[in-house]
C-alpha cells in the first residue's frame, strides 16, 4: 500500500516540488527536463536522481507550452500504404532508421500518407494546416519543384529531405547518395562484361533519384562510346508491375542488359525476361538499385547498388532533431556511400566491386 501511495503522490508533483527536493531553482529543473544546456553535470545528475526516485513525468501539454515544442516530427510519404508495403522494402527500412532516432531522443513520429499524385496537393494543404502539431518534417520522397518545399520555407518550418532538392538546394538540409556516380559505375560494369545494348528502366523522372540515375546511365554510355538510343529508356515508375509490363515492350529491341533504377523494377523486369523464355544473365544481364532483402533472395540473385536506406532515415532524423533543438543551425548536406554488389544476375560470383 505504501508503494501505491508513493506512486499516486508522484503523479501530483510539479517542477517546484522537484526543485525543492533537489535544492535547485524551478528554472534549473525545467532546463534539465528539457535537456537544455547551461546546467552543470553535477546539478543535472542531482535533479535526475530526484526525478527518477519520485517517478516524475512532465505533462506533455504543459511542457509544449513552455518549450513551444510538441516533441513530434512528421514524415511525409506521398504514396499509399498499400503501394509502400506491397511494392517496396525501401520505405519500411527508411522509417526504421527514423524511428531508431526518435525513440532514443524521446520524440514521437507522425506519418503523413499520400494516396496518389493527383491528391498530393490536398495532402500538402492538410500538412500545412496542421503544422503546429509537429516540430518539423522529414520529406521521404520529393518531386521536381515540389510545392511543399516552397510552403515549408515560407512558413519557416524545420525540414530535411532524403533526396537532393531541385530548387533552393543551397538552402536545404538533406541526406542522399551520389545517384549519378552510382548509376554510372553500375552501367560501366555492364560495359566491362561486354554488354553493348544496355537499356534502362527508370524510376519516376519527376523524382530527383529517378532522374539522376538516368543521367548516370547516359553518362556511362557516352564515356563508353555507345549510342544513346532514347527508345531504350523507359519509365517504370519505381513499381514492380510497371517494370514487368514495360520490359515486354523492350524485349523486341533485343537488349543484352538492363539497368533498373530500383530493385523492385529489376525484379519485375527479370520476371518478364524469364517468361519470354530468355535467361538471366546469359541472354540479358540485370542490375538493380537499393539492395533490398529480396535482391539476394531472387533467382538468380540480383546484382545491385547497395543504398544505405536505414542510415538515410537515421541521419535525416538526427539532422532534423538537431535543427529543432538548436544544436545545429547551419545547412547540412550529407552524401552517404554506395557500393555495387555483384551477384548472379550479371553472371559472376565476384566480390563487391570497389569504386
Amino acid at each position: 500500500m505504501k508503494s501505491e501511495k508513493t506512486r499516486s503522490n508522484s503523479k501530483n508533483l510539479n517542477l517546484e516540488d522537484i526543485a525543492r527536493k533537489a535544492g535547485v531553482s524551478r528554472s534549473t529543473v525545467s532546463r534539465v527536463i528539457n535537456n537544455e544546456t547551461y546546467v552543470s553535470p553535477r546539478t543535472r545528475e542531482r535533479v535526475m536522481a530526484v526525478v527518477e526516485k519520485e517517478g516524475y513525468a512532465p505533462n506533455p501539454a504543459a511542457r509544449s507550452l513552455v518549450t513551444r515544442r510538441t516533441r513530434i516530427i512528421g514524415v511525409v510519404i506521398p504514396t499509399s500504404i498499400q503501394v509502400m508495403f506491397e511494392d517496396s522494402a525501401y520505405f519500411p527500412a527508411l522509417l526504421q532508421g527514423v524511428v531508431d532516432v526518435t525513440n532514443a531522443r524521446d520524440y514521437a513520429t507522425l506519418l503523413w500518407w499520400g494516396s496518389s499524385e493527383a491528391d498530393e496537393q490536398t495532402l500538402y494543404s492538410r500538412i500545412m494546416q496542421q503544422n503546429q502539431l509537429m516540430d518539423g518534417l522529414i520529406l521521404a520522397s520529393i518531386r521536381t519543384n515540389d510545392s511543399l518545399i516552397t510552403r515549408l520555407m515560407r512558413m519557416k518550418v524545420p525540414f530535411v529531405t532524403v533526396e537532393r532538392p531541385t530548387q533552393f538546394e543551397s538552402k536545404i538540409s538533406y541526406v542522399t547518395v551520389d545517384n549519378v556516380q552510382a548509376a554510372t559505375h553500375a552501367v560501366k560494369y555492364l560495359v566491362k562484361l561486354g554488354r553493348r545494348r544496355i537499356a534502362t528502366i527508370t524510376g519516376s523522372l519527376n523524382n530527383p533519384d529517378g532522374y539522376d540515375r538516368l543521367i548516370g546511365y547516359r553518362q556511362a554510355l557516352r564515356e563508353a562510346g555507345l549510342y544513346l538510343d532514347e527508345t531504350m529508356e523507359i519509365d517504370g515508375e519505381f513499381r514492380y508491375q510497371t517494370a514487368y509490363t514495360v520490359m515486354k515492350e523492350l524485349l523486341p529491341k533485343q537488349p543484352d542488359a538492363i539497368f533498373a533504377g530500383s530493385d523492385m523494377m529489376a525484379l519485375g523486369a527479370m520476371k518478364a525476361i524469364q517468361e519470354a523464355g530468355l535467361r538471366v544473365p546469359e541472354d540479358i544481364a540485370v542490375i538493380g538499385f537499393d539492395d533490398v532483402p529480396l535482391a539476394a533472395q531472387s533467382d538468380p540473385a540480383l546484382t545491385t547498388v547497395n543504398l544505405p536506406v536505414h542510415e538515410r532515415g537515421y541521419v535525416a532524423a538526427a539532422m532534423l532533431l538537431d535543427m529543432i533543438e538548436g544544436k545545429n543551425t547551419e545547412v547540412r548536406q550529407v552524401l552517404l556511400p554506395t557500393e555495387l554488389i555483384v551477384r548472379e544476375s550479371c553472371g559472376t560470383h565476384l566480390q563487391p566491386v570497389a569504386k
